[in-house]
């Protein structure tokens, strides 16, 4: 699955991720891609982070499976995201005015809040109990016996 993340809404929402924001902006954004990497790692997902940039725009990676964009000076973060969402596209913000264009374009959308309970529920998940795994089977000997 493709994820299209508003970077900067999403940080705002997570109380850890704001905290990091306001030491800079930098700091937010790495909080942030370091969060969609582990996720990516764990699910296999791809995710794209959008963010407003203050000159000519551009993209860079940001971790496994993460993709960072920054929006030129002559759009803003809100209008990628819009333009880059489509069918098979899952896009991440709560700004309604985002999340209606990119249902238009055939997109899902999933509120930041609901997107940030998802990663916490998937981060917790238990890992397999030894008692819940497949007994392994006894090696078969090989060989004569005596």
């Amino acid at each position: 699955m493709h994820w299209l993340v508003d970077g900067y809404n999403v940080i705002r929402r997570a109380p850890e991720l704001a905290a990091r924001e306001r030491e800079s902006l930098q700091a937010g954004r790495e909080a942030l891609c370091r969060l969609l990497s582990t996720a990516a790692r764990l699910s296999g997902d791809r995710f794209t982070a959008v963010f407003d940039g203050d000159q000519g725009g551009g993209s860079l990676p940001g971790g496994l499976g993460v993709h960072v964009v920054f929006s030129s000076g002559r759009e803003s973060a809100d209008q990628v995201l819009a333009r880059r969402a489509a069918a098979g596209v899952t896009l991440v913000s709560n700004d309604r005015e985002v999340r209606q264009a990119a249902t238009r374009a055939g997109a899902i959308t999933v509120t930041a809040d609901d997107f940030l309970a998802r990663l916490s529920k998937a981060s917790r998940a238990p890992a397999p109990h030894k008692e819940d795994e497949e007994p392994t089977k006894p090696r078969e000997k090989k060989g004569n016996p005596r």
